[in-house]
C-alpha cells in the first residue's frame, strides 16, 4: 500500500502481516532441531539432507502445480494416478530408443494433454473439480494397469535415473571429499537473490510503496543466503549437487515468477479470491481455470519422470497417495482451504515439513502406523491455524 512518502513499516506491522508466511519456516527449523537432538545429528548430515531432497522431489514438484489448483479453489485427486500412467508411458518411450531429454519433454507434453482433458470438463462444462479428478484417478489407474499388464517396466539402462539420483559436478572443482560445484552454485544463487531483492526494494521505494526497515530486510537476506550456502555445503560434502535439486530450483523460480510478476499470476489469485468478481471485471475465468489444470498436468508429467527415475523402473502401482501428500504440503505451507491464498515457496516449505517429519521418524525407527498419526495431526493443526488466522484478520 502506498503511504505517500515512501516510508517504512514497523517491525510489529511487518511480523503481523507476514506471520502466515514465516511461521511454517520457523516450524521447519524447529522440527529439524528437535530431530537433530533425537537422532544425535544424523538428520542434518550431508547424506541425509541429500536423500531428503531426492526421496521427496516428486512430491515437491506436484505441490508446485497443486498450489495453483488450490489457489483457484479447486482440487486434483488424479495427480498420483496420472504420475503412474505417464511414468509407464515415459518408460516405454525411453525403451523405444528416445533419449532422456526427449522422454522428459514428451512426458510433460502428455501430462499437459491430460490436463487439457480434465481442465475442459472443469472449466467449460462446469463439472466440479472434485468429481472430474476423482473420475480421472480411476480412469488413469485403470489405463496404467492396461498398458503395463500390471507388470513393472524395467528401463533399458541406468541413464534414465540420473535425473532423480544423479549429481552435477565440474571435475576441476571437485576433490575426493568436497565437490565445490554445489557451493559455487549456492553462492551464485545468493548473489542473484540479493540483486533481485535490492532492485525490488528500490522499485517499491521509488514508487512510494511501504517497505520494511532496511536492517530487517538485510536480516532476512542474510538468513536466506546463509541457509542457501549451508545447503550447498551439505550437498558438496556428500556426492555433489543433485540433478533433481536443479530441476526443482528451476521449477520453483519459474512458477514463483509466474505467480508474482505476470498477468496470469494475478488472474489466478483473482479467480481464487472471487471468481464471480473476476468474471465481472473482465477476466476470462474459464480460461484461467483451464490453464491451471494444464499446468498441473504438465507438473504430473515432470514428477512422473523423476519418480520413475528414482525407482529406476515404472511401477503400475506407483502414485498411491501422491496427490494427498501434495495437497497436505500446500495446506501446511499456508494455502487457504477457501482459495485465493497460497505461494509456491509456502508449498515447498510445507512439503519439506512433511519430509523432515517422515525422515526424522524413520531415523528413529518409529512404526509406520504412528507416522500416519503424526502426519494427520500436523495437517489438522495447519488447517486449524489457517482458519484461526483468517478469522483474526476478518477474512472468514
Amino acid at each position: 500500500m502506498k503511504n505517500g512518502k515512501s516510508g517504512g513499516v514497523s517491525l510489529r506491522s511487518f511480523v503481523s502481516s507476514n506471520i502466515r508466511n514465516y511461521s511454517m519456516v520457523l516450524m521447519l527449523a524447529l522440527i529439524m532441531l528437535v530431530f537433530w537432538f533425537l537422532t544425535e545429528g544424523i538428520n542434518l548430515n550431508s547424506r541425509n539432507i541429500t536423500n531428503i531432497f531426492m526421496q521427496n522431489s516428486y512430491i515437491l514438484l506436484l505441490a508446485v502445480g497443486m498450489i495453483l489448483v488450490i489457489i483457484i479453489g479447486n482440487i486434483d485427486l488424479a495427480a498420483g494416478c496420472i504420475v503412474a500412467f505417464v511414468g509407464a508411458l515415459s518408460a516405454m518411450i525411453y525403451n523405444a530408443g528416445f533419449g532422456l531429454f526427449p522422454t522428459l519433454f514428451l512426458s510433460i507434453l502428455i501430462g499437459g494433454v491430460i490436463g487439457c482433458f480434465q481442465g475442459f470438463w472443469i472449466a467449460y462444462l462446469k463439472i466440479p473439480a472434485f468429481i472430474v479428478t476423482l473420475a480421472g484417478s480411476l480412469l488413469f489407474r485403470g489405463l496404467t494397469y492396461i498398458i503395463t499388464n500390471v507388470t513393472p517396466i524395467a528401463l533399458r539402462d541406468d541413464n534414465y535415473k540420473k535425473i532423480a539420483s544423479g549429481t552435477w559436478n565440474i571435475e576441476s572443482l571437485s576433490t575426493d571429499e568436497v565437490h565445490y560445484t554445489a557451493i559455487a552454485v549456492a553462492v551464485l544463487v545468493v548473489v542473484v537473490y540479493v540483486v533481485f531483492e535490492m532492485l525490488a526494494r528500490r522499485k517499491k521505494v521509488k514508487n512510494g510503496f511501504d517497505v520494511v526497515p532496511l536492517p530487517l530486510h538485510l536480516v532476512k537476506i542474510l538468513i536466506i543466503g546463509g541457509l542457501t550456502i549451508a545447503l550447498g555445503q551439505r550437498f558438496a560434502t556428500y556426492r555433489g549437487l543433485p540433478n533433481v535439486v536443479i530441476v526443482l530450483a528451476i521449477t520453483i523460480a519459474v512458477f514463483t515468477f509466474l505467480t508474482k510478476n505476470t498477468i496470469l499470476g494475478r488472474y489466478i489469485y483473482a479467480v481464487g479470491g472471487n471468481a464471480r468478481s473476476a468474471k465481472l471485471s473482465g477476466i476470462n475465468s474459464e480460461l484461467v481455470v483451464f490453464v491451471v489444470h494444464v499446468i498441473m498436468g504438465g507438473m504430473c508429467g515432470l514428477a512422473a519422470v523423476v519418480f520413475t527415475g528414482y525407482m529406476n523402473t515404472a511401477l503400475p502401482q506407483a502414485g498411491v497417495n501422491f496427490e494427498l501428500d501434495a495437497i497436505a504440503a500446500c495446506f501446511i505451507g499456508g494455502a487457504s482451504t477457501s482459495g485465493g491464498i497460497g505461494t509456491v515457496i509456502g508449498a515447498i516449505v510445507g512439503g519439506l515439513v512433511m519430509a523432515a517429519i517422515n525422515n526424522g521418524m524413520s531415523l528413529m525407527n518409529i512404526a509406520a502406523q504412528w507416522q500416519y498419526v503424526v502426519k494427520a495431526t500436523v495437517l489438522l493443526l495447519a488447517v486449524l491455524y489457517d482458519i484461526y488466522t483468517r478469522r483474526k484478520a476478518g477474512l472468514g
